[in-house]
């Protein structure tokens, strides 16, 4: 089964590029667009990397950073 990359990202233009570039080089890519579903997601699947936007509606990326760090499930997820 391929990696998995979650992106956190609001701009639906700036997801599409991202996810056709991931899975192009074999990513199974899950998208959130803002931060409070894109945490829900990354405690659901438990990506192997996340992409975080900094600026999103809902929850901010630092404050999703923060609180994916707080988790042991994700502390070590890299961002």
């Amino acid at each position: 089964m391929p990696e998995t990359i979650l992106v956190i990202e609001d701009e639906e233009d700036v997801t599409d590029l991202i996810r056709y570039h991931l899975k192009k080089a074999g990513y199974r890519v899950l998208v959130a667009g803002d931060g409070a579903a894109g945490l829900d997601v990354a405690m659901a699947e438990h990506p192997d990397a996340i992409i975080l936007d900094l600026m999103l509606p809902r929850l901010n990326g630092l404050e999703v950073a923060k609180r994916l760090r707080a988790q042991e499930r994700t502390s070590s997820t890299p961002l």
